[in-house]
This record gives C-alpha cells, structure tokens and sequence, in this order.
C-alpha cells in the first residue's frame, strides 16, 4: 500500500502564532495529532505535534501565552505520496517521530501517522 492510500487528508494548518492551547484544541477538535505550520515569512512548512505540547507544559510553559512558533520543527522528514508504507514505517522509525509530512511538486498532500499506517495494515488482507 502506499502512503497517498494511507495519509490523513485534510490536513490542520495552524500558524506559527496561534497560542498552545489554540493548537491543541483544533487539534483535538479535528481528533488528529499534528498540525501543519505554513509560515510564509519562516522556513517554509513545519509540523507542531501533541508531544511538543506535552513537552512544553511539563517544563511548566503557559499554554495560554506561548506560541506555537517556539515549538515547531522546521526540520521534518517529508514522505512521496508514492512512498510505500513499509518505507514511511521505517523513516518514522529511524528519526524517532510519529508523523509525516507528505509533499509532492513542493504542495502538502497530507500527513502520515502512525496510527494511519496501523488503521492502514490492519484493514489490509493478510498475507498467507
């Protein structure tokens, strides 16, 4: 299977100055757990994950006055729509994250999770 059957579509777009709780509530409004950064005035496309606000509340950051912008990571491993899922796995698995930004011709397709690839595998037939 690969990644473009897999991906969740639409994607969140949060801007790098919505606060941590704004981030987080459309994201658990949209039930997803990453948002896609778009700052044109930044370093281009980001991701903002539950773990970064996770991390940023347990070093005790008011979610209500931080920013998303001090929380992105600019430097995201991106996934081909027609990567398989075998390699987005192993990608996730080497950088140590969750999620994929899924980038094609420099457009953002979607995002790939773990979860997406689990819900993906398990609806599969098994092989015998």
């Amino acid at each position: 299977m690969r990644v473009r059957e897999a991906m969740s579509k639409p994607i969140l777009v949060v801007g790098p100055e919505h606060t941590l709780r704004q981030a987080a509530q459309l994201m658990a409004a949209r039930r997803v757990g990453s948002a896609v950064v778009v700052d044109p005035d930044g370093e281009g496309v980001g991701i903002f994950t539950e773990r970064d606000v996770l991390n940023a509340i347990g070093r005790g950051l008011d979610p209500d006055v931080e920013r998303t912008s001090s929380h992105i990571t600019w430097d995201v491993v991106y996934a081909g729509p027609d990567w398989t899922l075998e390699e987005a796995a192993a990608a996730m698995v080497r950088g140590g994250f969750r999620h994929l930004v899924v980038i094609a011709d420099d457009e953002v397709l979607g995002v790939l999770s773990v979860r997406d690839i689990l819900r993906a595998w398990t609806r599969s037939p098994t092989p015998v």
